[in-house]
């Protein structure tokens, strides 16, 4: 059998393994149970041996990373139309500064909710007796969502929270994630970094956005 032959074979193999996840999938969604959108989630990770990894890693200036980027700091809608829905430079957030920084799928999702967010801001203490200057929040929401979240986690005083509304942030970074399998569309990987002065001392992704093993307050509080 030639080359092209073997090639040919391991694309159909490959689609047809493809064709039964995503069946699997969508039989599972219909369930509606929380355990199974985590079992789909888990089930399209990419191996780690053949994973893409973020385009940024320690040492990587974040600022360059995402230079014509800007977020949007959580506020209610009036609070937007009364800054003229004004954003927020990348550098303004990094520059000169000590920064932890966490990304997640989604506001109110569950990991996100219940772990994620409370392992910071049960900590914030411990981030500020090192020196941080501010420990910041962002998913792939609008900054309208990501206020009313934050109130309900009564985060807001200790931790920043702002938008990605567009998902520009994480796709200059190498870390978007399509979670269409959980209904959520194009989102964001999991992640923490631990940032000065827009330079990257260290950075943590999880090998699929339902795990929470190396993103939490307390594997980065080891690594300042």
């Amino acid at each position: 059998m030639n080359e092209d032959s073997l090639n040919h074979n391991r694309r159909t193999r490959q689609s047809r393994k493809h064709a039964i996840i995503m069946s699997m999938a969508s039989l599972i969604l219909k369930r509606s149970s929380p355990y199974a959108i985590r079992s789909v989630i888990d089930s399209l990770r990419i191996p780690t041996s053949s994973r893409a990894y973020a385009s940024v890693a320690v040492g990587s200036d974040m600022v360059s990373a995402a230079q014509d980027v800007s977020l949007q700091k959580a506020r209610t809608w009036d609070e937007g139309v009364s800054s003229n829905f004004a954003t927020t430079p990348i550098k303004d957030i990094f520059k000169g500064k000590k920064v932890v920084i966490f990304g997640l799928p989604g506001a109110y999702t569950g990991v996100c909710s219940n772990q994620h967010v409370p392992s910071y801001k049960n900590n914030i203490d411990k981030f500020k007796a090192k020196g941080i200057d501010s420990v910041i929040c962002v998913a792939v929401n609008d900054p309208y969502v990501m206020n009313g979240w934050a109130e309900k986690l009564q985060a807001k005083d200790v931790i920043e929270f702002y938008g990605d509304f567009d998902g520009s942030f994480h796709k200059s970074l190498d870390l978007g994630k399509d979670l269409s399998a959980a209904l959520l569309g194009p989102r964001s990987e999991r992640w923490s970094a631990y940032v000065e002065d827009g330079k990257i001392k260290a950075l943590n992704v999880e090998e699929a956005p339902s795990n929470m093993k190396v993103s939490g307050a307390d594997v980065i509080l080891g690594q300042i």
